[in-house]
């Protein structure tokens, strides 16, 4: 695991979600409520990009098919999938968001 760093807080405040990409990987890290987690961008579904989805508190709605998955553990609430999605460690420091991402 390596970790990257994704915005400043300063960034933050003008989104509620901000994708990065590490290698083939894509993952969308997202302020809820003050706290940041990072789960993969892609549903579980078919591809479509959850950063561009419709949030609301601490979910995410896929813009394709509606999917529903909580923000914080990944977990898929609704569906037409029952695939979770993988959630990546948050760290802020100094003022910096970063996510540890497997190599």
């Amino acid at each position: 695991m390596s970790w990257h760093h994704v915005a400043t807080l300063e960034e933050f405040a003008n989104s509620e979600v901000i994708e990065i990409e590490v290698g083939e990987r894509r993952v969308a890290v997202y302020c809820v409520e003050g706290a940041y987690f990072a789960i993969d961008n892609i549903c579980t579904h078919q591809f479509a990009l959850l950063s561009d989805g419709y949030i609301d508190g601490g979910c995410v709605e896929c813009p394709l098919h509606q999917a529903l998955f909580d923000i914080r553990t990944g977990k898929v609430l609704e569906g037409p999938t029952d695939k979770n999605l993988e959630t990546y460690e948050v760290k802020l420091e100094d003022g910096s968001v970063s996510v540890s991402i497997p190599e």
